[in-house]
C-alpha cells in the first residue's frame, strides 16, 4: 500500500528526489513550528507542544522512510542551532530533557509510517491503533532519557503520566482526519 505522500510522487528518479527532499524539509519546518506552540506545566521541564501530533501525522502521510528522515533533519537542524526545538537551541538540547522525546521522534514517525504502508490509516480504529502505539514509543523514549536526568518517579510524572490526557485529544483528532482525507482522495484501496 502507499501514503498520502506517495500518491504523488513522481515515478521520474530526478523528480522524485527533489519531491522527498522538500517534502522531508517542508515536514521538517513543520515540525519546527510546532514546537513553537508550547506551555508549561508547573512541574515539568518538558513543555506540551503541538509536535506529537505532528509527529504522528507526518509519519502517516509520508510514510516510514521520509518520515523518519523528516524528523532526523528537524534534529540537525536544531543541532545546528537553528531556533526549532521547544526546549533549548544546540546539542545543549538535545542532551537536555527533552533530549529524549527528539529521538523517539524518529522511531515513532517510522514505525507509524510503516503502519501506514500497510493501511492502517485507512479506518478510525487501525489509526487510533497507530497511534497509541506512536505515542507510546515517544513517551517512552522521552521517559528512559529523563528518568536518566532526574529519577524514575519524576521522569514518569512530568515526562510520561502528565502528556496522556492532551495526548488522546491529539490521537483522537489524528483518528477522525487521516481516514477522512483517504476518502477525500478517493485510494482507499491502494
Amino acid at each position: 500500500m502507499t501514503t498520502v505522500a506517495g500518491i504523488f510522487r513522481p515515478d521520474e528518479k530526478i523528480r522524485a528526489f527533489i519531491y522527498d527532499a522538500i517534502i522531508i524539509l517542508c515536514g521538517s519546518l513543520l515540525v519546527a513550528y510546532s514546537a513553537q506552540l508550547k506551555f508549561y506545566l508547573p512541574f515539568s521541564p518538558v513543555p506540551v507542544t503541538a509536535q506529537t501530533f505532528v509527529v504522528l501525522v507526518l509519519g502517516v502521510l509520508l510514510g516510514s522512510r521520509r518520515g523518519a528522515l523528516t524528523m532526523i533533519a528537524y534534529i540537525a537542524e536544531g543541532a545546528l542551532g537553528l531556533p526549532v526545538f521547544a526546549a533549548g537551541y544546540g546539542l545543549a538540547a538535545i542532551v537536555g530533557p527533552t533530549g529524549g522525546y527528539l529521538f523517539g521522534f524518529v522511531v515513532s514517525a517510522y514505525i507509524v509510517g510503516l503502519l501506514a504502508e500497510m493501511g492502517w490509516d485507512r479506518r478510525i480504529i487501525t489509526t487510533i491503533a497507530a497511534m497509541i502505539i506512536g505515542e507510546v514509543i515517544l513517551l517512552t523514549f522521552g521517559f528512559a532519557w529523563l528518568a536518566v536526568l532526574t529519577n524514575v518517579k519524576t521522569a514518569f510524572v512530568a515526562g510520561f503520566a502528565s502528556f496522556i490526557p492532551g495526548d488522546i485529544l491529539k490521537i483522537m483528532l489524528a483518528s477522525m482526519v487521516l481516514p477522512a482525507l483517504w476518502k477525500i482522495i478517493g485510494n482507499q484501496n491502494k
